[in-house]
């Protein structure tokens, strides 16, 4: 399986890796996605896009993220959980795919790897989270048009 959706699963264990290990090298987490996209230049370029996005942005991510959880706070999610929304927050507000695949594609990865609730958990945050930026986006719009 070399899909984007296999990048974003190698994007979700290195992020994975560095909540836990902060001190990683970042040279090994390039040497594994290479090796487990098998090499395939356009889709370690996706994960590294990724990867590279949610470090950059990683705080505001945070910050817009414990904006949308009703009573939980970035430390109190889950690893993969709190990753998982990192990855799809930063591919809505800053990537190039559209919102909703986004939250499809990390509803998928919550399945798969969080618990039961996982699903549930990151499809209400990551709707909250477009429903916002759809919001700002519309005013930008308005605001260009009238300005």
């Amino acid at each position: 399986m070399t899909t984007r959706r296999r990048a974003r699963e190698v994007a979700l264990q290195v992020l994975y890796e560095e909540d836990v290990n902060p001190l990683r090298e970042l040279t090994v987490a390039d040497q594994f996605v290479a090796k487990r996209m098998l090499n395939n230049k356009p889709l370690i370029a996706f994960a590294q896009q990724i990867l590279s996005g949610v470090r950059e942005h990683r705080d505001e991510l945070d910050e817009i993220l414990t904006k949308h959880a009703a009573n939980w706070s970035i430390k109190r999610m889950t690893t993969i959980d709190r990753n998982i929304l990192r990855m799809s927050s930063y591919e809505m507000l800053y990537g190039e795919v559209p919102g909703r695949v986004s939250i499809n594609e990390a509803i998928e990865l919550a399945k798969r790897y969080g618990n039961r609730n996982s699903g549930q958990f990151v499809n209400g945050i990551l709707d909250r989270v477009l429903r916002e930026h759809e919001a700002n986006e519309k005013d930008k719009e308005k605001a260009a048009v009238t300005g």
